[in-house]
């Protein structure tokens, strides 16, 4: 389905082909602020009055009558100073704009934008050495909506979790284990200088002693410990997710690189291209040829490698899977490492842009005005399941999605928690609720609300358009925020879906002694509940049918 906006922007085209002969890469069509100004609204003559080498307002009025014999468009076109063009809808294709969202169903907005490009989004990668905090949380949300809309949107996408399970922190997880353990059995083993304290720690390795007794007193079985302890949190992780409505197509293991010698592999591909030199007996990679600000370590002096040299590895993986886009979701503090990971991999690729890196920001916890750093709980850092638990996923997921990711944010618990307009996810999951609790009751006074409706006589007022043309911009919505790789954008269009929704309840009587009216609102009302729950859950968020 084309939609309304991108239909005005070829009659434009035409028309000032036709005008003046001229053709513009670039037009912008837009809703005014004022629905008394029109439906739709383009400055284009503006933007032609240098080129042209006209007034704006003449120019305007020479493109006006062209635009006007798209009668199967436009209702009206009007001009306004000093050369704007405005466009009121006809009704007809407000008619069959409706009926066309309602034949597509949940299929409306599905673009092929993104046909034939494979996507890896990489997101969350946690350590798993303990519970999930607000920062992954917020990195769950940004992952997973981000995957659901660029799959709206025709591109083939892959969630993947990169399980850091190579390095010495897991060493140091399997030390807390048997440490906690040898504890549990009576010894007086402190835990690691650098290992792990959470109470999941305390429950693996009560775990071992149920199942082994004292075994492990007498033997190292650090490999056990690891492979357990790495395996057992893993699980609470990806329990945690589930619960938030997150799952993962892939879980890659750092381990498997160095098993399978792709670290290995990938350092003597670089060292064999002329990509890297030796200066102190440590092996530099040549970035600052690619845009980093200097050559970086990959192998340090004593032949161990820096975090560089299995990343470059692991993507290079991804793109020899056959992946044409890769995106990371990182937290802030990774801001420097991105220009080298860049660099690497386009020595390693040839492909400049390959890799999307999307930094997330901050996120504060809010109770009574105050910041919440430690959980009331367990007296540790705030976790995903303690959010869960304190006012559910769709609060925070909602939370999450409205604000871009490079902006910091504060997540309110009380306003989460509150059953009022004030609470934006309430709002939008109220105007679902609100369109489902009256076709209940259409029905209950007899309507018949799966009745299809063939012709539309009440179009006309300024309540039902504005609704109308809402919900037909959904496609272009989509699209946009999936090229942008920006799904805020789908959170705002949502909030102001809901706003449209609720000023039509209140100023439109849906249910009358005239059928025909009713029916028409009816069918109408559908079809915003149709895109308003396919939208919600873009997001992550559930379209409850009562609140």
């Amino acid at each position: 389905m084309i939609s309304i906006d991108t239909l005005i922007e070829q009659s434009i085209r035409k028309a000032l082909k036709e005008a003046f002969d001229l053709e513009l890469e670039t037009l912008e069509v837009e809703v005014p602020s004022d629905q008394s100004l029109g439906d739709f609204s383009t400055n284009t003559a503006m933007k032609l009055a240098r080129t042209l080498r006209k007034n704006p307002f003449e120019i305007a009025n020479t493109l006006k009558p062209l635009l006007k014999a798209h009668t199967e468009l436009f209702k009206e076109v009007e001009v306004a100073r000093p050369g704007f063009i405005n466009f009121f809808i006809a009704d007809s294709l407000l008619e069959a704009t409706l009926k066309e969202i309602d034949k597509a169903g949940h299929t409306f907005g599905d673009s092929s934008v993104g046909e034939n490009t494979h996507v890896n989004i990489e997101f969350v990668s946690a350590n798993p050495t303990g519970s999930l905090h607000v920062g992954h949380a917020r990195g769950a949300a940004a992952g997973d909506n981000l995957a659901r809309l660029m799959k709206k949107a025709g591109y083939h996408v892959t969630k993947e979790f990169y399980v850091n399970d190579g390095g010495n922190q897991i060493n140091n997880l399997a030390r807390s284990i048997k440490a906690r353990y040898e504890q549990l059995l009576g010894k007086d083993t402190p835990i690691p200088e650098d290992g792990y304290h959470g109470p999941e720690i305390t429950k693996i390795a009560n775990t071992f002693k149920n199942q082994y007794a004292d075994k492990f007193l007498h033997v190292d079985g650090l490999d056990t410990f690891k492979e357990v302890g790495v395996s057992s949190l893993l699980e609470g992780l990806k329990d945690d997710l589930h619960a938030f409505g997150v799952d993962f197509d892939l879980f890659f293991s750092e381990a498997s690189l160095y098993e399978d010698g792709k670290v290995e592999k990938t350092l003597e591909h670089l060292k064999d291209s002329g990509l890297t030199y030796i200066e102190e007996d440590a092996v530099f990679l040549k970035t600052g040829e690619y845009g980093d600000d200097k050559d970086r370590v990959i192998v340090k002096s004593d032949g161990s490698y820096t975090y560089l040299m299995p990343d470059i590895a692991y993507h290079l993986d991804k793109l020899e899977r056959g992946y044409d886009v890769l995106i990371d979701v990182l937290g802030a503090d990774h801001h420097g490492y991105v220009p080298r990971l860049k660099a690497a991999i386009e020595m390693m690729s040839g492909k400049k842009d390959v890799l999307d890196v999307e930094m997330l920001q901050l996120v504060k916890v809010l109770r009574d005005g105050e910041e919440l750093k430690m959980s009331k709980r367990s007296g540790k850092a705030i976790t995903l399941k303690d959010l869960i638990d304190e006012v559910g996923s769709d609060a925070i997921r909602y939370f999450f999605a409205r604000h871009s990711l490079n902006t910091h944010m504060d997540l309110d618990l009380d306003l989460a928690l509150k059953k009022t307009n004030e609470n934006p996810v309430y709002y939008a999951q109220y105007a679902y609720a609100r369109i489902m609790t009256l076709l209940k009751k259409a029905r209950e006074k007899g309507f018949d609300t799966d009745q299809p409706v063939f012709e539309f006589a009440h179009l006309g007022d300024d309540l039902t358009r504005g609704l109308i043309l809402k919900v037909a911009s959904y496609p272009k919505v989509i699209e946009d925020s999936a090229l942008a790789r920006t799904p805020h954008k789908l959170t705002n269009y949502i909030h102001s879906l809901a706003s449209t929704l609720h000023g039509f309840y209140g100023g439109v009587q849906v249910l009358s002694d005239a059928e025909d009216a009713s029916l028409e609102r009816i069918y109408l009302l559908k079809v915003v509940a149709g895109v308003l729950k396919d939208a919600l859950t873009l997001i992550g968020v559930e379209a409850p049918e009562s609140m």
